[in-house]
């Protein structure tokens, strides 16, 4: 199986260190895939690396940020104080909704899909 790696944007969850994107005179950013800086993410089971392109993650604000899960990942149920939204950039992300990970309640996402979680929403993956 391929590693997985989607986009999550505006979800809260505390995790790696900050990286400095470029930003222009009216504060554009812009980043290449080889800008990006990956880190082992604390807060899951070991096998994630996540790099973060907008902050600051300990808040309900918007960022950014980018996961690359090994193939048959688990990320246990768990809810965020903001909305998650997530775009599958590559693999297939299985996700369900539930206080429990059931892998057979969850839904297959492939390439170009969206999954978007309102707040305090459970999930799993």
């Amino acid at each position: 199986m391929r590693t997985l790696s989607c986009v999550v944007v505006v979800m809260t969850l505390v995790v790696g260190s900050f990286i400095g994107p470029v930003r222009g005179a009216e504060n554009h950013v812009m980043m290449a895939p080889n800008d990006l800086k990956w880190d082992d993410v604390a807060a899951l089971p070991p096998g994630a690396k996540v790099a973060v392109i907008e902050s600051p993650l300990d808040q309900a604000t918007p960022f950014i940020v980018r996961f690359k899960l090994p193939a048959d990942y688990k990320i246990p149920a768990h809810w965020h104080p903001a909305i998650e939204h997530v775009t599958v950039l590559s693999g297939t992300f299985h996700m369900g909704v539930g206080d429990k990970l059931d892998a057979t309640k969850t839904k297959a996402l492939s390439v170009g899909s969206v999954a978007i979680m309102q707040p305090k929403t459970n999930h799993f993956a």
